[in-house]
């Protein structure tokens, strides 16, 4: 009899064990929501492998292109690929034979590479009586073709007085407002997806302001990546034409005659020149009284005495 009571004692605890062991097992599988496990599932190993295949992919890609890629938060598998951009800018100054002939050929040569002007000044110069036309313009032109509008344009004129070149790589920055552009959207979607859940009417408003912020900073984003994609699409290049002035050579001019100024009377000074004045006449007088009693008495007297006594001599008469 106690060996009965044991044996039922044993088999109602293992029964038990058996009813309490079973709920462990149901949510591993768990049938009531079809989360089974799919045995031929290919391995979690192998994701990373094939996200290293299609990196390797793009990188290969973009070597063969030629292109840069960027990593800017887009996924491996559409990589941004795209050559430089440089926004280039040019100056240049010709000297040319004759400017109508030089502006008829600059306004072709935009045409002929399907560009445009984007400002012009023409002014005239008198030189000599002529009027000589001079010119400025900005032309804007495709960024390929700015070498060899440079090129023509130095084959327009007899001298080229002044050129320079300059570029600004602006790559780095779209790139940069391109990952602002991306992050600003998501934060749109976001956005959205709290105004469909928006329960009362303040919070929609709250929320509606929030995403009319966020479209203004993307519109603001797109418009400066458009910017700097037109300039670095087409280059700009001012051309200053100046003529070629003929020489002409200089005509004697006139000595202009300086006019006299009267001079101030001044009596002291007029009462100096009339006491030098009389000194001088006296001390001609004198040496003249000198040089008369001192060299010429003593070579006349002579002659003179003679002449006299001849004279004397004739003058008497000779008694009857």
């Amino acid at each position: 009899m106690k060996h009965r009571i044991l044996f039922v004692f044993v088999l109602a605890v293992l029964v038990l064990a058996a009813c309490g062991a079973k709920p462990t097992s149901v949510p591993a599988i768990e049938p009531a929501f079809g989360f089974e496990p799919d045995i031929a599932q290919a391995p979690p190993a192998a994701l990373p492998e094939s996200s290293s295949a299609q990196e390797e992919a793009a990188r290969n890609a973009g070597a063969d292109s030629g292109g840069v890629v960027y990593d800017t938060g887009a996924p491996a598998s559409d990589p941004l690929v795209f050559d430089r951009m440089v926004i280039k800018n040019g100056e240049i100054t010709l000297l040319v034979k004759d400017s109508d002939v030089a502006l008829d050929g600059i306004t072709q040569m935009v045409g002929d590479v399907r560009g445009y002007i984007v400002s012009s000044q023409i002014y005239y110069q008198e030189y000599f009586g002529t009027n000589y036309k001079y010119a400025t313009l900005t032309i804007g032109i495709p960024a390929d073709q700015f070498e060899v509008v440079l090129r023509r344009l130095r084959n327009m004129a007899i001298r080229v007085i002044s050129e320079t070149a300059s570029g600004q790589d602006v790559t780095d920055q779209f790139v940069d407002l391109q990952s602002q552009l991306t992050n600003l959207e998501a934060t749109r979607d976001r956005i959205k997806s709290f105004l469909d859940d928006a329960k009362t009417v303040d919070e929609a408003l709250r929320i509606n302001q929030q995403l009319s912020e966020i479209e203004a900073q993307i519109e603001q984003v797109k418009g400066q990546m458009n910017y700097l994609q037109d300039r670095s699409a087409f280059s700009t290049i001012t051309i200053s034409v100046q003529p070629d002035l003929p020489v002409i050579p200089p005509t004697a001019t006139a000595t202009p005659r300086p006019t006299s100024t009267p001079a101030p009377w001044e009596p002291g000074k007029t009462f100096e020149r009339s006491k030098h004045a009389v000194t001088s006449a006296y001390q001609g007088i004198a040496e003249f009284l000198i040089w008369f009693f001192v060299v010429l008495v003593p070579i006349l007297a002579p002659f003179v005495l003679i002449a006299w006594l001849i004279w004397r001599a004739m003058r008497r008469k000779p008694k009857v």
